[in-house]
């Protein structure tokens, strides 16, 4: 059976590094991305089971990345967590995101939040 892919849509190179490992313990094979262009892009192509996604990203916020994955058919069943230090975007995208984390965030509370999605994944 093929690993489950995550996006990890992060412009900051070191955390997107972390992320990355965190998500590939959790049984993830995963893509970082680190502008909103290109992650639209890959989007049209792949249908991810997880999608970490900051909100200040160049070229293409990650707001406007979020509307899009909810608006597309094809990728309403997307797991996302939204990873962000801009607490007022995180409130504007709040009901559209499977969870929202604030940085600085515990790294206990974020592997909480993929293995569950994982189990979600697993389960069909």
């Amino acid at each position: 059976m093929a690993k489950p892919l995550a996006l990890i849509v992060e412009d900051e190179y070191d955390l997107s590094f972390l992320l990355a490992q965190i998500v590939e313990l959790a049984g993830y094979e995963t893509e970082v991305i680190q502008s909103g262009d290109i992650a639209l892009d890959r989007l049209s192509k792949v249908v991810p089971d997880l999608v970490l996604l900051d909100l200040n990203l160049p070229k293409v916020l990650g707001t406007e990345i979020l509307r899009h994955i909810r608006s597309e058919q094809r990728l309403l069943g997307i797991h996302v967590i939204v990873v962000t230090a801009y607490k007022h975007l995180a409130e504007a995208v709040y009901e559209q995101a499977d969870h929202v984390l604030n940085k600085p965030f515990e790294f206990d509370q974020l592997n909480q939040l993929i293995t569950k999605a994982r189990a979600r994944v697993l389960a069909g």
